[in-house]
């Protein structure tokens, strides 16, 4: 063992087990970017940009395999699928490495090369597996490791560059006596297979220098993927002799059997021996593609595109059917919206500093109804751009409109984009003319069906349609003297009273009363708002008229609402104090916020950009769940919307890697008790979790009394459900039995009586 061996990295055993989720929470990613695919155990299986998807060549059936069922979330770079031992295995851009087992409901978690602190981040990536004699090659960004299938544990990892540096292996292959690593840094090299000292770097021989970014074994045969478009087979005694040059750069290059699999950009072809064409597929009428990954299985090429999923081709044939789960058009969802039975998505962008051309999006949108996705493309949303909020008209859901912060507003009539508001047609102006740029931001409506929204870069950036579809615009200069200045208008809500509250990046929260056309403004200053910055990030009003203000760094209350235009009137926001370990701690203390919802039971979900999402009691005081990414379906911490189906309690998130929803038991109150309800009933043995009476009207008075009728829970729904912890008013857990729920409105003029049944 040479001096230098002693540096060199060994990686060992580590495996933790992930979570399944599926009984709580459901996911909404799209599928239509394919990594990877591979095949095996008669399925195919496709790796998206985050989750994985199954098809049953035999049945047809798509299944679908996320962070719900333990998945990381984070990005895939290649996958594959180990007939011998049954193993789905995964590679991601950190260097994390997940395996699902055929049969098992478990992902393992292979962190060694994710966690390991010697290895650069930006080293990590895992390009390629390759599967031999029982042991997986895995080529990453700092050369390869090893990894016994069998054991499910980590050996050797091989340096191999010069002197023992990292290099950048592409992929790697057995031909002969011989294991070939090709990289994009070191030419491509080779060592003898049965070395028991591979993990020496003298053990490799360069035998080309240049930018090699493939090598496949076809048979008897050994082939190469050198520069962006140069496929080069072996020849003994002259290395290797270019066989085609393609006219687009290959974006994958693998073996499957009998056939050597060439992808580019805009085609896919597939090679026998003697590198014989056997199939192509270029122009595939229907779509429009990029291609991104291959495969060839059964007399079938399989293109994997940027786009459109993945595309069935049959050997002879130019016709594609196209294999994609139900989904969003994208993983980057910006906001959402939701309203009983359906959720909307957008995915336009800007960044921290509302910069919309960062560049500009040009994406259209996702419309969720009872389950399934309508996906509506940016050729028909009438040139709308950057769309980054959505208000669904609380009485017509049928009507939605989606604001473009370079575009205007776009007003949404069924799953039809029918109007684009702009300078042409309404009071609003161009900030830079002749340029149409025209950035609107927060929408909400109102109590009376207006609909109001704000306008950045302009002196009137104020604005209320009616539901006669009048527009109204109103001069925000006295408080805001130069609006060309002020990065954004961000977020506005409006009050019990028909209060406007809208927020800024600069200048803190402005409140605008339509009554005297009078203006007032929330600052950082205690006295003059008591915000802990004027960058102002989320605005909603709860069940009580409170408005919650996130800021870029912490959280405020405003109590004052109804008094705030009056002479002398405190307009300070109040920070949330809880103890934490006996200490004063303010809530949220300079997290980032993104957004807040609150729920029909007045509790509040707080979504943050780096912190994941945290569920707080009516006043804040308490927390009643936290999700991060580590200990929930969560595929990032950054989330940057949230919306709430009142009629069924989903909780939507949207984060910058895909979007989910856990399934919350806070529902909105009904007009009546007709349709009340438990769950779950009955309550069986081993169950912990709380029952929820569901479908109350507000300030509804429940109470549970055992057969007898002695009373073990008492409770007025803030909205239209309650949950019950199944004990007797938490001394101890109530026996098995039958417990009569006995419910009476605020009015007293309805009553009902349910029935819950605990089995211990």
């Amino acid at each position: 063992m040479k001096q230098l061996l002693s540096a060199l990295l060994l990686l060992f055993y580590s495996i933790t087990f992930a979570q399944n989720f599926e009984n709580e929470w459901s996911g909404f990613f799209s599928y239509v970017s394919i990594k990877g695919i591979s095949q095996g155990n008669d399925r195919l299986y496709g790796g998206a940009e985050n989750a994985v998807f199954t098809f049953d060549l035999s049945t047809q059936e798509i299944n679908t395999i996320s962070t719900i069922n333990g998945l990381s979330g984070n990005n895939i770079s290649t996958i594959y699928y180990s007939d011998e031992h049954g193993l789905l295995i995964m590679g991601y851009e950190n260097g994390l490495i997940e395996i699902v087992i055929d049969g098992e409901e478990n992902v393992l978690k292979v962190v060694d090369i994710l966690e390991k602190p010697t290895i650069p981040p930006d080293r990590k990536r895992i390009n390629h597996f390759y599967e031999y004699e029982g042991n997986l090659y895995i080529s990453t960004q700092y050369g390869i490791s090893v990894y016994d299938l069998d054991a499910l544990e980590f050996g050797d990892s091989y340096f191999i560059g010069d002197l023992g540096a990292q290099i950048n292996i592409k992929q790697t292959t057995v031909f002969g006596q011989f294991i070939y690593a090709a990289s994009n840094e070191g030419g491509l090299r080779r060592a003898l297979v049965a070395s028991e000292d591979l993990i020496d770097y003298e053990e490799w021989t360069t035998l080309s220098g240049g930018v090699f970014n493939g090598i496949q074994t076809l048979n008897n045969e050994l082939y190469a993927h050198i520069g962006s478009r140069r496929v080069a087979r072996q020849q003994p005694g002259s290395g290797f002799v270019t066989v085609q040059d393609f006219n687009a750069d290959i974006v994958d290059f693998g073996v499957q059997g009998d056939f050597l699999t060439i992808t580019t950009t805009s085609s896919i072809q597939t090679f026998g021996n003697g590198y014989v064409l056997q199939a192509a597929a270029t122009i595939l009428p229907g779509f429009d593609y990029v291609g991104q990954s291959g495969y060839t299985f059964n007399n079938t090429l399989y293109l994997g595109t940027v786009e459109n999923g993945i595309l069935a081709i049959p050997f002879g044939t130019n016709q594609a059917t196209q294999i994609l789960p139900d989904g969003p058009l994208l993983n980057r969802p910006f906001s959402i919206d939701a309203s009983p039975g359906q959720l909307w998505v957008n995915f336009g962008d800007v960044n921290v500093d509302f910069n919309p051309y960062n560049p500009l999006t040009f994406a259209g949108i996702s419309n969720l109804r009872e389950g399934a996705w309508t996906n509506i493309p940016f050729e028909e949303v009438l040139g709308a751009n950057d769309l980054v909020n959505i208000s669904i008209n609380p009485e017509n859901s049928e009507e939605v409109y989606m604001t473009s912060f370079n575009k205007g507003l776009l007003k949404i009539e069924g799953q039809t984009p029918t109007i684009l508001y702009n300078h042409t047609n309404s009071p609003m102006t161009l900030f830079r003319p002749p340029e149409i740029d025209i950035r609107i931001f927060g929408s909400t409506f109102d109590s009376q069906g207006n609909l109001w929204f704000v306008q950045s870069k302009v002196d009137n950036g104020l604005f209320r349609l009616t539901p006669s579809m009048q527009f109204q615009s109103f001069d925000i200069t006295s408080v805001i003297p130069d609006p060309t200045d002020e990065l954004a208008l961000t977020e506005i809500a409006v009050s019990r009273e028909g209060y406007a509250f809208f927020g800024s990046t600069k200048n803190g929260v402005v409140a605008f009363n339509p009554t005297g056309n009078v203006f007032k403004q929330m600052l950082e200053e205690q006295g003059s708002g008591n915000l802990p910055v004027e960058n102002i990030r989320a605005l909603t009003f709860d069940n009580q008229n409170r408005l919650w203000i996130g800021t870029l760094r912490g959280l405020r209350v405003l109590f004052n609402v109804a008094g705030f235009f009056e002479e002398g009137a405190d307009i300070d926001a109040q920070p949330i104090i809880i103890l934490e370990d006996g200490v004063p701690q303010e809530l949220l203390f300079n997290l980032s916020i993104t957004d807040i919802a609150v729920d029909g039971s007045n509790n509040k979900w707080i979504s943050t950009a780096t912190s994941g999402v945290f569920y707080l009691s009516p006043n804040g005081q308490e927390t009643l769940l936290r999700f991060t990414k580590d200990n929930s379906p969560l595929p990032s911490n950054n989330v940057q919307d949230i919306a709430i189906d009142d009629f069924s309690g989903v909780v939507y998130f949207a984060t910058v890697n895909g979007l989910v929803a856990y399934n919350g038991s806070s529902t909105a109150p009904r007009d009546n008790l007709e349709n009340v309800y438990a769950y779950p009933n009955p309550v069986r043995p081993g169950f912990m979790g709380n029952v929820t009476i569901d479908g109350l009207t507000a300030k509804a008075n429940v109470k549970i009394t055992d057969i007898t009728g002695n009373l073990v829970f008492e409770q007025t729904s803030e909205g239209g459900s309650v949950q019950w912890d199944t004990t007797a008013f938490g001394r101890y857990k109530v026996a098995s039995g039958v417990y009569l729920v006995l419910i009476t409105t605020e009015d007293a003029l309805e009553t009902k009586v349910s029935k819950i049944m605990i089995v211990r």
